[in-house]
């Protein structure tokens, strides 16, 4: 193991060399950019093996990685943004088909207006096209997650979203304790496709025309599958926790256990949270913090068992869902704790849309409001923090 300093996007593009995948297809974009030109460089210099596919457009990148990975290939790519829209057809043509592609993503909002900054509406407007997705705190834990990510689209057979906040962590410098290749090589393993174009003695048929007769089951087969993933993500990031020393699971906890004043968050604004969880409780205030980390599937029965006894849960959302109830974590954290007999009182907070930081005053003020929705009751189910009204 060595240590070097990375950015989230060099930490990502290191990841996918020691990956060494068989084909990358890829269009930059900000700020996600850096990762295809930084493994763009390690296929010229000789470093990987990988077929290099430069593409017109997100949507022919993701075509091409559908091919490739249809072929056999042990595939990935890389977007953010308006680069994630432009696959969005894509996207749930990979995941129906069965195909363990791996996007390392970078968050960043959806114009209009313009703005290459961070939020989640990219990634959470796919959320429903049959992808995990991982939401990474910081860059070591995407380094890590691209690995796991590897093994775990491969053993589920279906791809897998690994996403960091842009310019937030993909642009800035963190201390990355890199593992050697051979390391990596065995933790993922040799890809051994269970079915591949090339075989033409085991001929098959690829996005066949399938009407009432039977796409229903089709469909039901893909479900089924993402319903079967958490044990899968769980099994190896407890493989990646013996062997490397750092576990991944669900969700992380922070000073959960007495905790009755809880946030829940996704991506980098968890760590600044972690910080306002340690004075909120100098404070005096029994605060915690549950940071999701895997998104798709969502891990309600889990959250359920962890949340039911919490007086009062504060959703942090750095998207919108546009149905007027509400981001769409507080959507899904609320519907899964409605089948809880303590149906814990929950409200929302949009921030930090467009790139909009997001402080410890602004985390400190959610668990102030917190102590006062605990002894009066929610007054609002969903507030925003840090906009001018």
């Amino acid at each position: 193991m060595r240590m070097k300093a990375l950015t989230g996007n060099e930490a990502m593009a290191e990841a996918m060399r020691q990956i060494n995948p068989d084909v990358v297809a890829a269009y930059p974009i900000t700020p996600a950019t850096e990762i295809v030109q930084l493994f763009s460089s390690f296929v010229a210099d000789g470093r990987v093996d990988t077929e290099f596919v430069a593409v017109e457009s997100e949507h022919s990148a993701l075509s091409a990685c559908i091919g490739a990975s249809s072929a056999g290939g042990r595939v990935m790519t890389s977007t953010s943004s308006q680069g994630l829209a432009l696959m969005h057809e894509m996207l749930y043509i990979a995941a129906a088909l069965r195909l363990p592609i791996v996007i390392c993503e970078t968050n960043r909002s959806l114009s209009a207006p313009i703005n290459i900054h961070c939020d989640h509406s990219d990634t959470m407007g796919s959320r429903e096209s049959g992808w995990m997705h991982i939401f990474a705190e910081e860059s070591q834990e995407a380094y890590d997650s691209i690995f796991q990510a590897i093994k775990i689209a491969e053993r589920a057979y279906l791809p897998m979203i690994v996403s960091i906040d842009g310019f937030i962590i993909s642009h800035c410098m963190q201390r990355i304790d890199m593992l050697e290749d051979k390391e990596v090589q065995d933790f993922i393993g040799e890809y051994k496709p269970h079915h591949s174009l090339l075989l033409t003695d085991k001929p098959y048929t690829i996005g066949p025309l399938s009407l009432q007769d039977y796409f229903f089951e089709h469909k039901r087969q893909e479900i089924e599958a993402m319903m079967q993933v958490a044990p899968i993500i769980e099994e190896v990031g407890k493989e990646f926790g013996e062997k490397f020393s750092r576990h991944y699971g669900l969700f992380e906890e922070y000073k959960l256990d007495d905790a009755d004043n809880v946030i829940i968050a996704a991506g980098s604004a968890a760590g600044t949270a972690k910080v306002a969880v340690d004075e909120a409780r100098d404070k005096g205030m029994k605060a915690g913090l549950l940071r999701i980390r895997v998104m798709r599937p969502f891990p309600y029965r889990e959250i359920q068992k962890t949340l039911k006894n919490k007086k009062i849960i504060s959703v942090l959302d750095r998207s919108d869902s546009m149905s007027t109830m509400g981001g769409p974590l507080f959507i899904e954290i609320r519907a899964a704790l409605y089948d809880t007999e303590t149906h814990p009182p929950i409200c929302d907070y949009i921030y930090g849309l467009g790139g909009r930081e997001m402080d410890v005053e602004n985390i400190l003020s959610v668990f102030e409001k917190g102590e006062i929705y605990k002894k009066k009751g929610v007054e609002k189910k969903l507030a925003f923090i840090g906009v001018r009204e």
